[in-house]
């Protein structure tokens, strides 16, 4: 859940910015672009930091080297951060984030049917780790 609030608090609190006259926060659309890098540089500190391990726990365990998996997809979506922030990179980035979210997804569902914790409380219940996947894909989509 705390994704959520980072998502939809950094996206309003741009849009906020925007009606006090910073241009770059102009439209709904630009602070919803920059809000979703934020989200997503969020969930990347967490693969590189004290979550780690349990990130490393969600991998299934038919994939090899889940601690690279872990490495790499943090890394991803720090890359894919980034690129939703430059024009010229915007699209990629988007659709390389909506691969990723589609490529993690049986990470989570793995993790949700196992009843793993991160932080010490349970994972994202499906019934809502689905829809929000949905959304940050919709999400990524609509800022590109």
């Amino acid at each position: 859940m705390q994704i959520l609030l980072v998502l939809f608090g950094s996206t309003c609190l741009f849009r906020l910015l925007g009606l006090a006259g910073v241009g770059t926060f102009g439209t709904w659309v630009s602070s919803a672009r920059v809000g979703l890098a934020i989200m997503f540089l969020f969930t990347a500190v967490s693969h590189f930091g004290p979550m780690k391990d349990e990130l490393i726990a969600m991998v299934p365990s038919r994939l090899p080297r889940p601690d690279l998996v872990v490495l790499m997809t943090g890394v991803a979506e720090a890359l894919g951060a980034i690129g939703l922030l430059v024009p010229a990179t915007r699209f990629w980035a988007a659709s390389g984030l909506i691969v990723l979210l589609v490529a993690m997804l049986p990470a989570n569902i793995s993790a949700a049917r196992r009843h793993l914790l991160l932080r010490g409380r349970p994972v994202t219940a499906l019934w809502l780790r689905i829809p929000m996947q949905v959304l940050f894909a919709w999400w990524s989509w609509t800022v590109r």
